[in-house]
């Protein structure tokens, strides 16, 4: 691992392959913290601690923030919705842009967050989407238990405490919230990262009315419920993310025989969480293509 300068933030590249793969298992809960810090040593040399690595693999939120809150091109509020087969009333971040024209509303997305609630850099993709020109949304899943508790570990260790069907139904809850929200042209999409893939992936299934996904590396369900699928999905891959891509295969042969609308990018030498831009996984110009991709998708098949 190479050191940081005050001048240059740290990249995937300042990293061995082997660790950045670990932190990927620490950071889905495969390893406890303490499995990571003890397996982690071995790449603590010259006076770095394990503890030491695990902080500059973690995410700085001092980085998040690519659009300003106070933006004028958008309006954001704190909503809370009611999820009856959730956990309870969920808290969310709901941003519109600021100049419509009441004549060609915008369309709607939800954005479903990582394994760990509503962090900085998820408001902050809120934001951007608005500033595109959609009414945007990020529930918090850990509403129930607070919200987010303003730290990635204790946010993880939280959300894994839930019940994950609960949980989920939750975001299926916030899907609904936007259906009936005015001033939209009816339309709704989602996106999510990592954990917020994998539902996005779900509200597919469950929803054949959505109007189009895209999730970022995020699990797949069994192929068997592809046919329930009817909105078109742009899948959002890591090349060097084993763990998820894994399971990619078999959708896709799903997605092909059921002749469902798609479409598949996996970035080259990329890690899983490349499109977070508050962390050391952080890809730059793989990101913001992808971004790039999300945003024409998201016009192409939810314009008014």
């Amino acid at each position: 691992m190479n050191n940081q300068t005050p001048d240059r933030r740290l990249t995937a590249a300042d990293f061995d392959q082997d660790l950045l793969d670990l932190y990927d298992y620490y950071a889905h809960g495969k390893i406890s913290k303490r499995e990571f810090l003890d397996r982690a040593g071995k790449w603590a040399v010259g006076g770095l601690t394990a503890a030491a690595i695990l902080g500059t693999l973690s995410p700085n939120y001092a980085l998040a923030q690519q659009v300003e809150a106070d933006d004028p091109d958008i309006v954001g509020e704190d909503v809370t919705y009611a999820s009856p087969d959730g956990t309870g009333d969920i808290d969310a971040y709901l941003v519109r842009p600021a100049n419509v024209d009441a004549e060609s509303p915008p369309a709607a997305v939800l954005v479903v967050h990582e394994n760990r609630g509503l962090n900085p850099y998820i408001r902050d993709v809120v934001r951007r989407l608005a500033k595109a020109g959609f009414v945007a949304m990020g529930p918090d899943g850990l509403s129930s238990l607070g919200g987010y508790p303003g730290t990635d570990d204790e946010g993880r260790e939280m959300q894994r405490t839930l019940d994950q069907d609960a949980l989920l139904n939750d975001f299926f809850a916030g899907f609904e919230y936007l259906r009936a929200l005015e001033g939209t042209n009816g339309k709704v999409g989602a996106t999510g990262f990592c954990y917020g893939g994998g539902v996005v992936n779900r509200l597919a299934v469950a929803y054949p009315e959505m109007a189009a996904g895209v999730p970022f590396y995020g699990s797949f369900p069994d192929a068997a419920m592809v046919p329930q699928i009817e909105a078109p999905l742009m899948i959002q891959l890591a090349a060097l993310d084993q763990r998820i891509n894994a399971m990619w295969p078999p959708f896709q042969k799903a997605m092909e025989e059921n002749d469902k609308v798609y479409e598949a990018h996996i970035y080259p030498g990329v890690n899983h969480g490349f499109h977070n831009d508050t962390t050391p996984r952080y890809d730059e110009q793989a990101a913001a293509l992808a971004e790039e991709r999300m945003v024409a998708w998201f016009r192409t098949y939810m314009a008014g």
